[in-house]
């Protein structure tokens, strides 16, 4: 329910703009036309704001540009037989991305930037004292079905409307990653899981071992309209 909150106080918020008198202004974090800050944590109108990027074009370079947050933008792979990527980026820093950066739809790469900074970087120094400095990913855009199977819907990487995460590698060099320390004491699985909890605010799915054993190798993170966050 508390996922869906947002959603249900949306109409509330429409009407509240309406008949709140013009010399009132709404910070942007309330203003559900303001471009999103991707500096400012999780909040009312996150989801919402992300879910714009994808029906319109030039808001995600917009906020990435407000923000002050450098983005390489990529030329448009056209759809073709359900696969392609309407407003591909390369994957912003300032993390290093290993094999190397990937390529990803803006409004993925908005999320997460959103959760790096709220999210993977406050579970790092809560864990270990010390900050995320390189992910291991399995890859982002790939023309294929769910689970490779013919019969199945398209993939959300079949847009790079997905990341597959499988490890990252702290300032002092050491590396936590999927699977091996999915189930270790403290501190290597409470901070998986507490990077998991915090992707959950931001994306639309997020898959990890306790989804199924498909994804026991990695944390898949996506922002389709599944809700989904195990």
């Amino acid at each position: 329910m508390r996922r869906w909150l947002p959603l249900l106080l949306l109409p509330i918020l429409a009407l509240l703009i309406v008949l709140i008198p013009r010399a009132v202004v709404l910070p942007p974090s309330l203003d559900p036309t303001a471009p999103l800050d991707l500096r400012e944590p999780p909040g009312l109108l996150t989801r919402y704001k992300l879910s714009r990027m994808a029906r319109e074009p030039g808001l995600c370079t917009e906020s990435f540009v407000m923000s002050g947050i450098p983005v390489q933008s990529l030329p448009p792979q056209p759809m073709r037989d359900g696969c392609g990527i309407a407003d591909p980026v390369r994957m912003p820093g300032p993390l290093r991305f290993s094999p190397s950066a990937p390529v990803v739809n803006c409004p993925l790469a908005a999320a997460w930037a959103i959760f790096e900074r709220h999210g993977l970087q406050p579970a790092a120094q809560e864990a270990f004292g010390q900050r995320v400095t390189a992910v291991r990913h399995l890859g982002a855009y790939n023309c294929r079905n769910v689970y490779h199977q013919a019969n199945a819907r398209r993939s959300q990487h079949a847009t790079a409307n997905a990341l597959d995460v499988a490890g990252f590698t702290l300032a002092d060099g050491r590396t936590v990653g999927l699977p091996g320390d999915w189930d270790d004491p403290a501190p290597n699985g409470p901070f998986l899981r507490a990077v998991r909890d915090a992707a959950c605010r931001v994306f639309g799915a997020v898959l990890g071992p306790d989804y199924n054993a498909a994804h026991r190798d990695h944390f898949h993170l996506d922002r389709g309209g599944w809700g989904t966050c195990r």
